[in-house]
Formats: C-alpha cells, sequence, structure tokens
C-alpha cells in the first residue's frame, strides 16, 4: 500500500517536471510527511481546454455516487489506495478509472518493515535519482445536493512490491515514467466501456534497481512530525539481511 509519501519539490519543480504553467498552480507548501485527508497537488487534464493543470484534492477517493461521505467514514478512509488488478472494476474506481486519471508528484514514500511483535522500522524509498517522480492516481468529484458545494478527492494505485520492497510491504504505489504521463491522463472515448480500452499495461511494478530504501527516524510514524529531518538517513544500524539499503 502506500500510506505516507513526500512532497518536497517546489512549485517551479513541478511545473517543469509535468509541463504546466508556474502562474497557474495553486499554493502550497513543502510537505515530509503527507497523510491520508490531507489536500495535495495532483496533476490531471482541464476539461475545457484539455491541457494539464494542478489542483488540490484530498487524499482518499469519495466516488461521485456517495450518499453521504459524513456519515460513513469508511469511503475516504478505506480508498486511498486502489489494486490495479480490479481497479478497472470495482464499483468505487472503475468510472474513475475510464475518465478522471491523474498524476501525483512524490519525491519519496514510507513503509514500515516488521521487526519483531512490537516494533517495526520505517523506511523511505525514493529514485535513485533522488528525482521528482509521479505516482499514478485517480480522482473524483462528489457534490453536495444540500450545500451545493462540490469536494474533490483521490486516490494512489498500487502494484505488487518489487524485490527492494518486498521484505517490507507486498504492495507498492505504480509509478509512472514521464513518457506515459500523456497515455496516462487522456481519458477513454465516451461508450468506451470496454476495459481493453484503458491504460491498465501502464501500471506495473517498477523495477527495484531503479530504487532505494534507507531508514528513517520513527517520528515518521506520527502525523504531526512534518519536516525536513524526517527524510533523512537515521543513524546506521544493522540492516535486515538482503536489502540493498543506500
Amino acid at each position: 500500500m502506500c500510506g505516507r509519501f513526500v512532497r518536497k519539490s517546489t512549485r517551479r519543480q513541478i511545473a517543469e517536471s509535468f509541463e504546466v504553467d508556474p502562474e497557474e498552480i495553486p499554493e502550497f507548501a513543502a510537505s515530509y510527511n503527507i497523510a491520508p485527508q490531507s489536500f495535495q497537488p495532483v496533476v490531471r487534464l482541464n476539461h475545457r481546454t484539455g491541457e494539464r493543470e494542478v489542483a488540490l484534492l484530498r487524499w482518499g477517493l469519495i466516488p461521485f455516487w456517495a450518499k453521504d461521505p459524513g456519515k460513513d467514514t469508511r469511503i475516504g478512509y478505506s480508498t486511498i489506495n486502489a489494486r490495479a488488478e480490479t481497479v478497472a472494476t470495482a464499483p468505487v474506481f472503475r468510472e474513475a478509472m475510464k475518465r478522471r486519471r491523474c498524476l501525483v508528484p512524490a519525491d519519496a514514500f514510507y513503509e514500515w518493515q516488521k521487526l519483531d511483535a512490537r516494533h517495526k522500522q520505517p523506511f523511505a524509498i525514493a529514485l535513485k535519482s533522488r528525482g521528482l517522480y509521479a505516482f499514478a492516481g485517480l480522482w473524483d468529484r462528489w457534490r453536495d445536493p444540500h450545500a451545493q458545494q462540490s469536494l474533490e478527492t483521490f486516490c494512489i494505485i498500487t502494484v505488487p512490491s518489487n524485490k527492494l520492497l518486498e521484505p517490507m510491504h507486498d504492495r507498492m504505489p505504480a509509478i509512472l515514467d514521464p513518457e506515459d504521463y500523456d497515455r496516462w491522463l487522456t481519458p477513454a472515448p465516451a461508450g468506451a466501456d470496454d476495459p481493453a480500452h484503458l491504460p491498465a499495461s501502464l501500471l506495473r511494478t517498477y523495477p527495484a534497481e531503479k530504487m532505494l530504501a534507507w531508514k528513517v527516524d520513527r517520528r515518521v510514524g506520527n502525523v504531526k512530525n512534518d519536516d525536513a529531518w524526517l527524510v533523512e538517513e537515521a543513524p546506521v544500524e544493522a540492516s535486515p539481511a538482503g536489502l540493498p539499503f543506500a
């Protein structure tokens, strides 16, 4: 799964990486401990212009057909991730998979390795380049019929883990290559309900040899902690055998 990630790149860096007008990007600060239910920038296509835009959406997808997300707290908390294997058919995600796909900018994400019954060691995982990249995501817009207001939300798609992540978790976020951004963002044609029309082939496990992982301080477990030190390498200890940690 992906339950916590890092986005420290600036608005200008995001604009350059995702080919978006920097003047059109909303204001947001760097975050080193992004948690579900927070509002984060995602890249999507503007439905009027067809151009890429950056919008601030809440993490935890609420489908447009939800009756009352305020009462059903499971929606939004249980939908921070979508499994690649079922995203095209699961009722909560399938309409968004057809026409509301997005990119979620990230610089790293966190995962925890179980050490024993009481202890877990957090790790930060990033590309070897340490550069900005994108998770494959979906977004949706829920409208409150009483308040006449809208809430836009997103989720991150996950795939089976690679060899680097397997000792920590059996799932990892789907990471897209820049050359695949256009294909991922382009919605399926109207009436194209066949899953074969969807870019599911892009939802693949990212190569372990292009990534690295390093131990970080256990402070990251508290969402109230959000500072640059969280992503720094923790003091060297004996690493579990078989993990190619940085």
